[in-house]
């Protein structure tokens, strides 16, 4: 079905889905304000600001409260529609959430000037967004539904086709196909496109990202079978893995009969501006704006390959990003084939990079995996393996119905677990309702004055990322008793070596390979200063640097190293992040000292990429102390609870 002599529709994306893939969603309220009133007078059909990850980014790293960002838009851009990405059920969050707090959001989003939301379920569960498109609609504002585009051996354009029609069943206005990878095929675009214009006469959008390089002709093919509206955002702000340029699709529109009737010297003001915003907002290690062909084999987006990077650095385990990679599309087999997109990426992504650190598949399993099998997120695209399940769950009954109906309202009690000092209007009681760390954080460092207030940590990052040596620049440490420069890879098998030593309590070490000669002792030497003694022996100075590396390494304070030593054992961290003794940041820990445990019983938790793993205890043991502190980061190993093994005697 032809649209030809209807006027093409454009969202600019460039102040919400743009940044969020270039800058690692960095841009401030004050850069938006300083073009806004340009932007608006472009004539797009809408602007996309809020959503996504800028709710948590404004609170947690740029301390802006997101419902002001959305009022001081609004009250500028009076000509163009605003629009947002809401996450059906999870709202701007990564989890459900009970249906008054999704209505109050809602509501207040429309109040505070929201007119557009586009709603998805990123297992396109239509029951996971039915509760938002009914509260959108009630408030008066526009609900676009969304199919989450992916390729598997069980989506196709039937498949696609039933999503569609299951959302048109609960009141959508129009409907959104989302390619959040970038590999929706222009001939694909077509068949679907055209498949739900005939089928449901429903009017649609299309979504894309130019990660792959195709964007530009898949949204060409999608227009010419009838589609009304893309996404584009400013050449400066677009590519890669942010959407196509929306110069680029004016100009081959021009002259036919879907002219965008664009404003050209608008957009000219607005690429200069952020073309000179953008050195100082996106991040340093930002790759270069190329193709990526790669996406169209593995289909993990760029930044979720980009938290990979970040993850596996954390682990000491960039070398395994291959296997990861690799490992992604196993589990995402297993889990049913789910479109890689907030929250299922993370959930297949953590699972991935868990296991091949850990060297075995599904040892360590997030509770967000095990919800998921347990149909917490809704139903998978493809029916889950049965021994599969009962390796994840066991015996746990499995949910059949909407899982949002198992979650009691949350409004009536929240003010009691939030100090009313903190909370100057409703909003804030949402946000904590979605965000609760990262709200509070927020909430009191605004209740600091001004002059008084610690640095913006967005700002942190930014003089971090100043005074960082370039990468590559740092030269390598010598050892004059080798008369020539150690190697990088010399130095990660020292590196690594200290580290296996550390873990047995042994005085020294020594070590003679070829013409190097090696000694490590541990305990020795003097705390090594920052201005050290050029002419102090260089082995007395590297003596003290094992010394303080493998008492950071083991993560024991001065008291605490006999303690562990004397007990001889220790649960130790199997993966890097913040240690948690019980559920949660402040709750109650699963063990305490003096407790007798059994092999399995849980004993701490672990939160690393945004996912909380559980630590088991792997044989019956006492508990003598714990060695880290709720919040505190732990690196892969670090023993983290010093136990005491029950012999037989005392079994008995």
């Amino acid at each position: 079905m032809s649209r030809e002599n209807q006027k093409l529709r454009i969202t600019d994306t460039t102040l919400r889905d743009a940044h969020q893939s270039l800058w690692a969603t960095r841009m401030r309220i004050d850069d938006i304000m300083g073009i806004i009133d340009v932007i608006d007078s472009v004539g797009y059909y809408s602007l996309e600001v809020w959503g996504g990850a800028t709710f948590d980014v404004c609170l947690r790293f740029l301390r802006e409260d997101p419902w002001d960002r959305l009022r001081r838009i609004k009250k500028h851009a009076k000509k163009t529609p605003l629009q947002m990405l809401l996450r059906g059920q999870n709202l701007v969050g990564y989890r459900n959430y009970p249906d008054d707090v999704v209505e109050r959001f809602i509501a207040l989003a429309c109040e505070n000037g929201m007119d557009i939301f586009r709603i998805f379920d990123a297992l396109n569960d239509t029951r996971n967004i039915e509760s938002a498109v009914r509260a959108v609609k009630k408030y008066g504002g526009h609900a676009q539904g969304t199919i989450c585009y992916t390729i598997s051996p069980v989506h196709t354009v039937e498949k696609f086709l039933q999503y569609a029609s299951a959302q048109m069943d609960i009141g959508i206005d129009s409907i959104c196909i989302k390619d959040m990878a970038g590999i929706l095929s222009p001939v694909m675009a077509e068949k679907l496109t055209g498949a739900i214009i005939r089928e449901l006469r429903l009017p649609v959008q299309v979504h894309c990202h130019a990660s792959s390089g195709m964007a530009v002709a898949t949204y060409l093919a999608a227009v010419r079978a009838g589609a009304e509206a893309i996404d584009c955002a400013i050449s400066s702000m677009a590519g890669f893995s942010s959407q196509p340029p929306v110069e680029t699709m004016i100009s081959i529109f021009a002259g036919t009969g879907y002219d965008t009737g664009l404003v050209p010297a608008a957009l000219e003001k607005i690429e200069q501006y952020f073309g000179a915003i953008a050195p100082k907002r996106r991040p340093a290690d930002l790759p270069p704006s190329i193709i990526d062909p790669g996406i169209l084999i593995h289909q993990i987006p760029g930044g979720m390959i980009s938290n990979f990077r970040s993850q596996l650095e954390k682990q000491n385990a960039l070398d395994k990003l291959p296997e990861v990679l690799d490992e992604v599309a196993a589990v995402r087999k297993d889990l049913g084939y789910p479109p890689l997109v907030t929250p299922t990426s993370q959930i297949v992504g953590t699972q991935a990079v868990m296991n091949v650190l850990a060297g075995e598949r599904y040892k360590m399993v997030p509770n967000e995996v095990k919800n998921y099998v347990k149909g917490m997120y809704g139903s998978p695209p493809a029916p889950l393996e049965r021994n599969f399940i009962r390796m994840i769950i066991g015996d746990e009954e499995m949910i059949t119905g909407r899982p949002a109906d198992l979650l009691e309202p949350m409004l009536p009690d929240i003010t009691k677990s939030i100090d009313p000092g903190l909370v100057e209007k409703e909003e804030d009681i949402i946000s904590y309702c979605i965000l609760p760390e990262p709200a509070l954080e927020f909430f009191r460092w605004r209740r600091i004055p001004p002059d008084q207030r610690p640095a913006v940590p967005a700002d942190e990052e930014v003089k971090k990322e100043e005074t960082a040596p370039a990468r590559g620049g740092a030269a390598a440490p010598k050892t004059m008793e080798l008369g020539r420069d150690i190697q990088p890879a010399e130095i990660a098998g020292i590196s690594e070596l200290i580290d296996q030593v550390a873990r047995f309590n042994v005085h020294e070490f020594s070590l003679r390979k070829g013409k190097i000669n090696v000694t490590l002792k541990f305990g020795a030497g003097k705390p090594v200063e920052e201005n050290y003694d050029p002419d102090e022996p260089i082995l007395a100075q590297e003596e003290a640097a094992v010394a303080a590396v493998v008492s950071k390494k083991a993560g024991f304070s001065e008291n605490e190293e006999p303690i562990a030593a004397a007990c001889g054992s220790t649960i130790n961290a199997p993966i890097s992040g913040t240690f948690y003794s019980g559920p949660g940041p402040g709750q109650q820990p699963f063990v305490k000292v003096g407790d007798l445990v059994h092999r399995g019983d849980l004993v701490c938790k672990i939160e690393a990429m945004k996912m909380l793993n559980e630590i088991h205890a792997e044989k019956m043991c006492q508990i003598v102390k714990f060695l880290a502190e709720d919040g505190q980061s732990v690196t892969k190993d670090q023993p983290l609870i010093a136990v005491e093994e029950v012999s037989n005697e005392m079994k008995a």
